[in-house]
């Protein structure tokens, strides 16, 4: 296991590996499958998150995560294959990772929940369109397929 140079990136070594997910989508009976790599990049300067496939099915996301030295949430930068471009808050303390992001128009946050062998994390997506009112978005189950 890699210890990342910088330390107040420590809490997400957890997070380090390759991980196959599956998406779950409330109207519908079958799921779609994906893929998820974590590393640390310039030894642990940022960690990098690699989500989906550049071939097919969900959209190919490239996110840096960092963190200022003295503040408690992470910062991470979004961009994927259809040219989305966001920047999201994130925390990761003990099992509990979210991620959010508050514009007007579109606001999202992330709820995952890690297991106690840190191999599965179940998860899901919420959106708000006016401001108001929160929606399921999507259901995701990360599991670990190498450390």
């Amino acid at each position: 296991m890699t210890i990342p140079e910088n330390p107040s990136l420590a809490d997400l070594q957890v997070l380090v590996g390759d991980w196959n997910i599956e998406l779950r989508f409330p109207n519908s009976p079958s799921s779609v499958m994906g893929h998820a790599s974590y590393e640390w990049l310039e030894d642990g300067a940022f960690l990098v998150m690699h989500t989906g496939s550049k071939q097919a099915g969900t959209p190919y996301s490239t996110c840096i995560v960092g963190r200022d030295d003295v503040s408690k949430p992470y910062t991470m930068l979004y961009f994927d294959n259809r040219g989305v471009s966001r920047v999201y808050m994130m925390s990761l303390e003990g099992k509990q990772w979210k991620q959010w992001r508050d514009n007007p128009g579109f606001s999202q946050r992330f709820f995952g929940e890690l297991s106690d062998d840190g191999n599965t994390i179940r998860a899901r997506w919420e959106k708000c369109e006016d401001g108001k009112e929160w929606a399921h978005d999507f259901d995701l189950i990360y599991t670990r397929v190498v450390k």
